[in-house]
Formats: C-alpha cells, sequence, structure tokens
C-alpha cells in the first residue's frame, strides 16, 4: 500500500522515461554552453576513430562518444571497443615493423 502512495505522490525511484528527459536535457544544456553543434561532435568522432585506427583495430559499430556533465565539468567520454586482430592482420603489423626496423 505504501509503495502505491508513493507513486501516486511521485516519490521513490523515477520512471524510466523521467531519467530519459532528465539524461536529454542534461545533453542539451551541455551543448549549449560548449557551442558545440550535433555536426561539429560528428566530425569530431570520425576524426577520433580515424586516429584511433590508425593503431589498433576498432569495432566502429558500438562505439558511444559523448559529452557528459560532472559536478561542474564537462567530459568527452569515448568508449571505444577495440576488435580482435585476424591473424593476417597480424601477420601485416609484424611485417610492417620489420620493414620500419623495429
Amino acid at each position: 500500500m505504501n509503495a502505491l502512495l508513493d507513486r501516486l505522490m511521485g516519490r521513490g525511484n523515477t520512471t524510466p522515461s523521467a531519467k530519459v528527459a532528465k539524461e536529454r536535457l542534461q545533453f542539451v544544456l551541455v551543448h549549449d554552453r560548449l557551442d558545440l553543434s550535433p555536426d561539429k561532435l560528428e566530425a569530431m568522432k570520425d576524426e577520433i576513430l580515424s586516429v584511433i585506427s590508425k593503431y589498433v583495430r576498432i569495432d566502429r559499430n558500438n562505439v558511444d562518444i559523448s559529452i557528459e556533465q560532472r559536478q561542474r565539468d564537462n567530459w568527452l567520454v569515448a568508449d571505444i571497443p577495440l576488435s580482435p586482430e585476424d591473424e593476417e592482420d597480424a601477420d601485416e603489423a609484424e611485417a610492417d615493423g620489420k620493414k620500419s626496423g623495429k
């Protein structure tokens, strides 16, 4: 009975839709403060992935790069899963290392 009263009064756990709405609002506020358009963020994401993929193989389908607000600071947060190297890729990397004298 208490749980029902808490829900009716708006107390207790927030609903998933309220949490999503709060996250979206925070996202918009951070972007407004940084003056960073979605196009600029996407271009930055592409450039970051391009540089990282020169050194390691990444799973581009599961990349998440976002801007978050933590306390009073804004953070660029990157979750970039690495893909396992195929044997051919490992052989090529080893051959490249031998060519460059490493």
